[in-house]
């Protein structure tokens, strides 16, 4: 399966489209340099979840350091053609943090996993 993608026009930024418990749309970058899965605390917070939802906690390397994120699973989580039940994301409370952002967060190669994929940065097209 090909999917056409759009690129932020300042950045370069792959954005791709995700959906949460099969209701929930949101824009999120590609990252194929993060390793997890990780949504902006606001967005989530705005979907209905709430801090106390949080299933633990854990800390990742970031290129600014070392940050603890709380972790939600969610009952589904799709995007590409791909969809997740009961899937693991990190949630960072990015305004908090001085993150000025247009996307509602990244989505990491934990998503990806166990797919073969390619990206075509000429046709902005991801074949999965």
């Amino acid at each position: 399966m090909t999917f056409q993608f759009e690129r932020d026009p300042g950045s370069g930024l792959i954005i791709v489209n995700i959906e949460i418990d099969g209701k929930y749309e949101l824009n999120m970058v590609l990252d194929t340099g993060a390793t997890n899965t990780t949504i902006n605390s606001n967005a989530l917070y705005l979907l209905g979840y709430e801090l106390k939802d949080n299933i633990g906690t854990v800390e990742i390397e970031t290129a600014n350091g070392i940050i603890e994120t709380e972790v939600f699973e969610m009952k589904s989580f799709a995007s590409l053609g791909q969809k997740k039940e009961k899937f693991q994301i990190q949630v960072y409370d990015f305004l908090a943090h001085g993150i000025f952002s247009d996307y509602n967060g990244l989505l990491g190669l934990d998503f990806l996993e166990g797919a073969k994929f390619t990206i075509d940065m000429n046709a902005n097209t991801i074949t999965i």
